[in-house]
């Protein structure tokens, strides 16, 4: 019987397998359902750009600086299996991160087993049966990391008419003179709406949220600049236009469709209107449907992902765990679990958990000086590095943890499991992350009308919108005083007077009251 048998051969599922694999002393295989790792970017995105940054040129050679703004590379220690080393687009081709995938299995000789596209999965007393097109085989524990697999269809009469995102045409000229209506407002939608300007008579894009930009709220999920040139189109009166509120019905209408659309501005004023194509853009959701009762696991946000615990586990399978896009719901629409630059860490942290859970081996610590020097030190040090607590920003925290005069600093711990109790009962702990300010996302960061503090104003950090350290005190599992470092534009929280006296003296406040 295997330790875990991971399904699926995506980024997510091969970095825990590359952690399993360095590791060395546990069974894992993983299951991949087509002839290819990483297959999901043999299709998408339609139009081949990625929108994951890749910055190979940094003016710095510190691998853990540069992981910042390579948002692509899966972690090894093998310095040749960088993306950056593959192509010097910032936004680059689909297609070279299938070469990079493939790759990195090679290289680091990781047991995948091609072919296997799953069918069931069981549980019992003992643990796991999966059954796949390639055998059958058993686990104490599953890790799924099949992302999001299947179109997500709303509610709307008549959707089947439409073309869907992942089979509709991507030749600009099959568009031709066309009226088309896009459904979504998300980056495929807009992807796609910027690949067909150019041939299509008008293009309507619609949906019931508002448009969120993303370097607005910094979910870099929300539209990205790289998909908003439609925008310029509408507001420039270019014959397109965005649609706010709700498609009703779609009907057949001669060899086009009449849709009726209710305006969500205009006091749900219904519509009818005509086009020749109608496009689904509306998102992708987690398939569970290969599991049977025993081993099923429930489902969150409309059903679009499965439910999971503060250890990445299922909230109602035991022993199923869950890595990727598909554990966004633990920071949804917030942090960056949904993307490659985001899970890399949090299947680091998964790894951890699974080690410390199953196999009674302590999350990986380094000893500090029971002093408070020591402790800002370690703390400064390791905010002006880290790539992890500045990917995944308010979701992962370094913990100094001190137990008399014994201090330990533990890294990368998603918050939510150690308020949970995963690293034990803490009398005092320090936990650092990198967050932005109160409603960072509620004003137009290009709006220089809007004032903001001045950089490196330490009585008034606890006000800064842009990125920074953030130190919270618990005790007894509660948080018991904040502090926060003030921003800097080069992200660099070294000042003596500025970030490093006034950390050392809170925490020597905080040692003081043990």
């Amino acid at each position: 019987m295997l330790d875990y048998l991971i399904i699926g051969a995506g980024p997510a599922g091969l970095q825990l397998a590359a952690l399993l694999q360095a590791e060395g002393r546990r069974d894992y295989l993983v299951l991949e359902g087509t002839d290819r790792p990483g297959a999901f970017f043999a299709r998408f995105p339609r139009h081949r750009q990625l929108i994951s940054i890749n910055k190979p040129h940094t003016g710095t050679d510190d691998p853990e600086l540069n992981l910042r703004v390579d948002w692509n590379s899966l972690l090894s220690d093998d310095p040749s299996l960088l993306f950056t080393r593959y192509t010097e687009r910032y936004f680059p081709q689909a297609d070279v991160m299938l070469q990079y995938l493939a790759d990195f299995v090679t290289r680091l000789r990781l047991n995948v087993t091609y072919g296997a596209r799953v069918t069931r999965v069981a549980r019992d007393a003992d643990g796991f049966t999966v059954d796949s097109s390639a055998g059958r085989f058993a686990a104490r524990h599953i890790i799924v990391a099949t992302g999001v697999s299947k179109p997500y269809e709303p509610d709307i009469e008549g959707y089947e008419l439409a073309e869907n995102y992942a089979d509709m045409s991507v030749e600009p000229r099959d568009f031709l003179d066309q009226r088309v209506l896009i459904i979504g407002k998300g980056n495929s939608a807009f992807e796609t709406a910027d690949a067909l300007m150019e041939t299509t008579a008008v293009i309507h894009v619609a949906g019931p949220s508002s448009v969120r930009m993303a370097w607005r709220t910094h979910y870099v999920g929300h539209l990205r600049a790289v998909n908003n040139n439609f925008l310029d189109t509408y507001q420039l009166k270019s014959s397109n236009a965005i649609l706010d509120g709700h498609v009703r019905r779609i009907e057949r209408d001669g060899t086009g469709f009449r849709v009726a659309f209710a305006f969500s501005r205009a006091n749900e004023v219904v519509k009818e209107l005509y086009y020749d194509r109608v496009l689904a853009c509306t998102g992708f959701r987690f398939d569970a449907s290969v599991f049977d009762e025993s081993a099923r696991p429930e489902l969150v946000i409309k059903d679009r992902f499965p439910a999971q615990t503060s250890a990445f586990e299922s909230a109602n399978v035991p022993g199923l765990y869950f890595a990727g896009t598909i554990t966004q719901p633990r920071d949804f629409k917030k942090s960056t679990n949904g993307f490659i630059h985001g899970f890399r860490y949090g299947v680091r942290a998964l790894h951890r958990i699974l080690e410390s859970r199953h196999h009674e081996t302590p999350w990986p610590a380094v000893t500090l000086k029971a002093t408070p020097e020591a402790i800002a030190d370690a703390i400064v040090a390791r905010v002006n590095r880290t790539s992890a607590l500045w990917q995944q920003f308010g979701f992962l925290g370094d913990v100094v943890i001190v137990d008399g005069e014994q201090v330990s600093y533990v890294e990368e711990v998603p918050v939510d499991y150690l308020r949970d109790g995963g690293l034990g009962a803490l009398p005092l702990a320090f936990v650092t992350t990198l967050e932005y300010g109160p409603d960072h996302d509620k004003v137009d960061p290009f709006d220089i009308s809007v004032s903001r503090i001045a950089q490196d104003t330490v009585g008034q950090a606890h006000d800064a919108a842009y990125l920074h350290p953030v130190v919270r005190v618990h005790r007894g599992g509660a948080v018991a005083a904040v502090h926060h470092l003030a921003e800097n534009l080069e992200n660099q929280w070294n000042r003596p007077d500025v970030h490093v006296r006034p950390l050392a003296e809170f925490v020597g406040r905080q040692l003081d009251v043990r």
